[in-house]
């Protein structure tokens, strides 16, 4: 297969990849913040192998963590919290089933009085049922969420997701439930829309987002309006409004905008939409890494290269994972296959999760 033809098929399904993956390391994150909170930080001693655990996953150091839930599991300290983090850094090994058994065993230590904490591991448990292939018993830890927190947005979505393959309808009403708990949240209904187009129920999400704008309030910003005329696929529309919103919603309508007029076959001025920016901020992965895939589309491979390797040298930045990805393909494109296969053996040394990342292991084998 031609690289850019298997760019193009890759593409849409590597997007989806990694926004789990986001999704999972920010659970991680969090998890982390919130377990420090909980085992009480700044207390000397109470629960220091915990606290030593909790900061090695938020290090990514996940054997470490593991290592340190151990002692604490030998030191007697508090086991909801140590099972809780033994399967936050199970997750983050990608080790599934471990990570699932963690967050079981977290919730059977329960006090018997529903409190955050019970809600919080549900969520992991309900992502680590999805990252096993368990689809109902992540759909029961949503309806374990939504019976501790009726009017919790995020748990119908997640669930209207998982329903979606199997149950239309009781899929849009999940999707109906989240909307009706946050009307203004026009992200939410975005990735609604995409979930549904994915699917094969494209017409349904694009009614959603046609009333959004019919009944829209008058709150509905630009920005928010060249969105949703953008993945209305209304790019005259989506480029006026998002033209007006481009020195005020930051780099969001830059990004959509570029979008627009690579759309619009003007791949062009979309490079200039994006240098433009960059000449005033030099600190955003994410146009850093639109500017290079605008660059592979316009067949200037090297100029790409540049823009994916300038992206991951900002510090601190949260698109690692896909610039290296895309810094591999672009070696590809250029021919370079043995540096292409260096560089994707350490990926998938980080990222053993990305299904995407091994077809392309493969596909190199062949070169």
């Amino acid at each position: 297969m031609l690289a850019a033809e298997r760019l193009q098929n890759e593409k849409k399904g590597m997007v989806i990849g990694m926004k789990e993956q986001k999704r999972i390391f920010q659970i991680i994150l969090a998890g982390a913040v919130l377990c420090c909170i909980l085992s009480g930080c700044g207390q000397k001693d109470k629960n220091a192998s915990i606290k030593e655990g909790m900061a090695a996953v938020e290090a990514l150091d996940y054997n470490a963590a593991l290592q340190s839930f151990e002692k604490a599991m030998v030191d007697g300290e508090n086991q909801r919290l140590l099972y809780r983090g033994q399967g936050l850094a199970y997750m983050g090994l990608t080790m599934y089933e471990e990570a699932a058994a963690s967050f079981e065993k977290a919730l059977s230590h329960s006090n018997g009085q529903v409190d955050e904490i019970d809600y919080d591991i549900n969520y992991y448990l309900a992502t680590a049922y999805y990252k096993m292939g368990e689809t109902d018993k992540s759909i029961e830890a949503y309806n374990s969420i939504i019976a501790l927190l009726p009017k919790d947005k995020v748990a119908y979505y997640l669930r209207g997701c998982l329903r979606i393959g199997t149950d239309f309808d009781k899929a849009k009403a999940d999707f109906d439930k989240a909307i009706s708990l946050a009307k203004e949240d026009y992200t939410q209904l975005i990735d609604i829309y995409l979930v549904l187009e994915e699917n094969g129920y494209k017409e349904v999400g694009q009614e959603y987002l046609q009333s959004a704008l019919e009944s829209g309030s008058k709150s509905m910003t630009d920005y928010e309006r060249g969105r949703m005329y953008y993945y209305l696929k209304d790019y005259d529309n989506a480029r006026n409004y998002l033209e007006k919103s481009r020195k005020t919603a930051g780099y969001e309508a830059v990004l959509l905008l570029g979008k627009t007029y690579e759309e619009l076959g003007d791949n062009n001025y979309a490079v200039s939409v994006y240098n433009s920016f960059i000449a005033d901020d030099q600190t955003n992965a994410k146009v850093y890494n639109q500017l290079g895939l605008c660059k592979m589309n316009m067949g200037a491979y090297e100029e790409a290269l540049s823009a994916f390797q300038t992206g991951m040298n900002i510090e601190n930045n949260n698109m690692m994972q896909t610039l290296k990805f895309n810094e591999i393909v672009t070696y590809e494109y250029l021919g370079d296959y043995k540096k292409a296969a260096v560089l994707l053996d350490s990926y998938l040394s980080t990222y053993p999760d990305d299904e995407a990342a091994k077809r392309e292991y493969t596909f190199l084998q062949t070169r």
